[in-house]
């Protein structure tokens, strides 16, 4: 069995004054791998300007837009269709022996290897100030020990939208107990990774159907890298290991590896930008 999404993705930016020339780069388009098979991507501008795909260092599709002309406003539009086959992560779980992970995991070759994502960032920095009180034990698993991270995140904190911005460090989520997804991720990677667990920062679409919390533009989750078993994604978000109402786009460091939209604007005054995010799913769905 296999899902059918549509995802359709919309943006208005409307200037006081006008622009003279911008810059966007836009990271939304699904990823084209493994359980994710792209039927079709449209992207498309109110402006007809054309549009360039490029690939970003971490080597996923971005779609650059250089209007040259001047406006006061301008509309981007995409639509994604996709098959997501049904996961069942737990078959992803090999069982190695705990004296067996914990020798990998410390080993000069595995850190080596994963390096740029056992490093703490800007955003992945534990505050001194505030004590975790996380419990990992080297006396259950990995992936164990990753899905009661989950818990403990999802149990902790509440989600809350417009108390947080993209800058928002941990002190501040630590001590406001609250936040969204993406404050939710940074905290799982960087507990992950104090305890030598790579781990990185996606990007996606979140299927809500199911109620799950999720942004109304993009969702963000973590994925862990577990000795034997490879990436595994965990959403504290929603206390969920991901699975096919996750649909990835990208994954990073954190989330200043893959913004949605990133740009420059010349111009000057006030603006109101606008964004939208529908994900549907049809069961049964044939390729």
């Amino acid at each position: 069995m296999a899902l059918h999404y549509v995802i359709k993705y919309a943006a208005t930016n409307v200037y006081e004054n006008l622009v003279g020339e911008a810059l966007w780069q836009f990271l939304i388009a699904p990823l084209n791998s493994g359980s994710q098979q792209i039927i079709s991507s449209e992207f498309r501008n109110s402006l007809q300007i054309p549009i360039e795909k490029s690939i970003n260092g971490y080597g996923f599709e971005t779609f650059r837009i250089h209007p040259k002309k001047s406006f006061t406003s301008i509309d981007f539009e995409a639509e994604f269709h996709l098959i997501k086959d049904h996961i069942n992560p737990f078959e992803k779980t090999i069982a190695l022996s705990l004296d067996n992970e914990l020798s990998q995991i410390n080993s000069l070759n595995f850190i080596v290897e994963h390096s740029i994502y056992l490093k703490s960032t800007t955003l992945t920095k534990l505050p001194k100030r505030h004590e975790i009180d996380f419990l990992y034990s080297e006396q259950i698993s990995i992936f164990e020990n990753m899905k009661n991270l989950n818990s403990w995140i999802f149990d902790g904190f509440s989600f809350k939208t417009d108390v947080t911005d993209v800058d928002t460090d941990l002190d501040i989520i630590l001590e406001e107990k609250q936040g969204v997804c993406q404050d939710f991720t940074h905290l799982f990677c960087a507990i992950a990774r104090s305890h030598n667990i790579p781990a990185r920062y996606v990007s996606g679409y979140l299927h809500q159907g199911n109620g799950y919390f999720g942004d109304s533009q993009m969702h963000a989750w973590a994925e862990v890298f577990i000795p034997a078993c490879g990436w595994i994604g965990f959403d504290p978000t929603n206390n969920l290991i991901a699975a096919e109402n996750h649909i990835k786009v990208a994954h990073g460091k954190d989330y200043s590896d893959c913004p949605p939209i990133k740009g420059i604007v010349y111009t000057s005054g006030a603006n109101h930008t606008k964004y939208s995010v529908e994900v549907n799913a049809q069961q049964n769905a044939q390729q």
